[in-house]
């Protein structure tokens, strides 16, 4: 999470009771906010294509242009969460209305179960073996 709108460390990311419990769903949803927190302090871009003015004054004063392509579109492309769902009530009930916790809990068990993440060249591994031993050789492992 290094690159959280400047921040270099986010401390409490998937952690419960104060710290003393760290859940993996917890920390899908944390992602998730932290990602569109990311989003939003990179700013919304302004320009021609947006603003979509020329589609506005197309569809003309108090008329509906929120169902315009441009304006689905560029509302899709803000703040999308992958775990909170959005629908209205009676869609999200008619859907089994899982809540974010649960559908969080699904993708981390899918994360822990099928992600494989790319082995460390061996001088990393040496490199980090040594910060070890030299820990445990000062007693600042226990």
């Amino acid at each position: 999470m290094a690159a959280l709108a400047g921040a270099n460390l986010i401390y409490g990311a998937g952690m419960t009771e104060s710290g003393v419990t760290f859940d993996y769903a917890q920390y899908v949803l944390d992602n998730d906010m932290a990602r569109m927190v990311k989003q939003t302090v990179q700013g919304i871009p302004v320009d021609d294509e947006t603003l979509a003015v020329d589609d506005i004054a197309a569809v003309g004063p108090f008329r509906d242009f929120l169902s315009l392509d441009a304006t689905l579109k560029h509302m899709r492309s803000q703040s999308q969460p992958r775990f909170m769902d959005r629908r209205v009530r009676e869609d999200w009930e008619a859907a089994g209305a899982r809540d974010a916790y649960a559908v969080a809990r699904e993708a981390a068990v899918r994360i822990l179960e099928e992600h494989h993440p790319e082995p460390l060249d061996d001088g990393v591994t040496q490199q980090i073996d040594a910060v070890v031993t030299e820990a445990e050789e000062h007693g600042g492992v226990r």
